[in-house]
């Protein structure tokens, strides 16, 4: 049966790869296709979970791996540093500000919980996907600073939340073990070393490939392998000298993509195609080996705080962030609601379970993927027809600023002397038409 099973894999994906730029302008998205086949087959029994697990933790760990390094190396941080006001606001106060609104969030939920487990929930929840709306992203009638304003920040949060998610991991994980010197700097030493690893790794990278390329060694058709080279690198290195290999990725990332930025395509290519159906490969198999057992914890209070995440704590951290800039309320609305939890969520919280353990491990596991559908739901539901109705109101509003800064139109009645900076007319006539060329000879 696992064969049938994977037939039927194969088939929905060719089905949706046809069909995919159709389906970008309806309600249905990617992650909700393939998060609800992976459940489904789930129910079936067809395929092994001890099998499935396994197969999950090494897809979710290559995913994250290849998807930190690209969405940093698209990220030109000399036009972030003096364009992109919206995002960094966003990112540098906005993603604190979910992380500590959210814990308010969920002690209310959880009042006998320590802080930094609190903590570490509002943190996984903070990180964005803008798979989820991928219909907005590519929604042409949304102003593209909106839209590049949302994918910058999905492409940066996951690695800035990175960090805060392994501190307070490591604080709850001496919660239970008991030994809080090992864990503070089990913490320091990932959040320390990971980012030397990948600045080194980064930096050694592109100039190797820039020297390459130069001096004709190697082929475009390469440049792919040695990106994702780079990747793996940057991520054994990390863990070969105690650091955190998934910070590292970002760092690499970050660092290789602005040096090599105008000289090799591929980094900003694979997105687009190869980065997709990993993509798809990972919804899936967080489906088949953990949406129905998710589910099946999902209480009412678990409901209840999700929502709470999606519908207040995003959109007000997001509004705070924005004060004081250019944005109007329509897009600090917009930007709030589209903050869709996603891969770098479900990810992260699977990543950190034997960190953790203990008692908070399942509750903190099933809250995660919980908000994962759910968002996928959402969010998908709404981003082809919320980005209509955004687009229509910008229009709109650009159509009004344009009216507001006309002159007025020029009444000869009302005012006979005014000339708008044109001679007056040296031979007035009432008669004359409004082109001023005198009475018509045929009137």
């Amino acid at each position: 049966m696992p064969e049938f099973g994977l037939f039927l894999v194969s088939i929905v994906v060719f089905a949706f790869a046809i069909v995919a730029k159709r389906l970008s302008t309806t309600m249905v998205t990617a992650p909700m296709v393939f998060l609800a086949l992976g459940g489904g087959l789930a129910l079936t029994g067809w395929f092994d979970r001890g099998a499935v697990g396994e197969s999950l933790h090494i897809v979710a760990e290559v995913s994250l791996i290849v998807l930190l390094f690209f969405d940093a190396s698209q990220t030109d941080l000399k036009a972030l540093k003096k364009h992109h006001l919206w995002p960094k606001r966003m990112l540098l106060i906005g993603l604190p500000l979910a992380v500590v609104i959210g814990t308010i969030a969920a002690s209310m939920f959880l009042p006998d919980w320590p802080w930094f487990a609190l903590a570490l929930i509002a943190a996984l929840l903070a990180p964005t996907d803008a798979a989820f709306g991928q219909s907005v992203i590519s929604n042409k009638d949304v102003p593209e600073r909106v839209r590049r304003g949302l994918t910058v920040e999905s492409g940066l949060n996951d690695g800035l939340a990175l960090p805060i998610i392994l501190l307070f991991a490591s604080l709850t994980g001496e919660a239970v073990d008991g030994d809080a010197r090992n864990w503070i700097m089990f913490g320091l030493g990932q959040v320390v070393l990971g980012p030397l690893a990948g600045l080194f790794v980064g930096f050694a990278g592109a100039k190797l490939m820039m020297l390459a390329s130069d001096r004709e060694w190697t082929a475009p058709i390469f440049e792919g392998i040695s990106s994702l080279a780079v990747a793996g690198a940057a991520y054994l290195l990390a863990g070969e000298i105690g650091g955190n290999g998934f910070i590292a990725t970002f760092i690499a990332g970050l660092t290789f993509g602005n040096m090599v930025r105008g000289r090799f395509d591929f980094v900003f290519e694979f997105t687009d195609g190869e980065g997709q159906l990993l993509m798809w490969a990972a919804f899936f198999m967080l489906g088949l080996g953990l949406l129905p057992e998710a589910i099946g914890e999902l209480t009412l209070w678990m409901f209840a705080f999700i929502m709470v995440s999606l519908l207040i704590v995003r959109p007000v951290s997001i509004w705070l962030s924005l004060l004081w800039t250019d944005t109007s309320y329509p897009t600090r609305l917009f930007f709030g609601w589209f903050g869709p939890r996603g891969l770098a969520t479900a990810l992260f919280a699977l990543l950190i379970l034997p960190q953790i353990g203990g008692t908070y491990a399942q509750t903190i596991m099933a809250v995660a993927i919980n908000a994962v559908w759910i968002s996928a739901l959402l969010h998908g539901a709404s981003a082809a027809p919320l980005g209509k109705w955004f687009g229509r109101i910008m229009q709109r509003e650009d159509m009004e600023a344009e009216h507001r800064t006309m002159p007025p139109p020029f009444d000869r009645r009302t005012n006979p002397d005014e000339t708008y900076g044109l001679k007056p007319s040296t031979t007035p006539s009432d008669s004359a038409d409004d082109d001023g060329r005198g009475p018509d000879p045929e009137s």
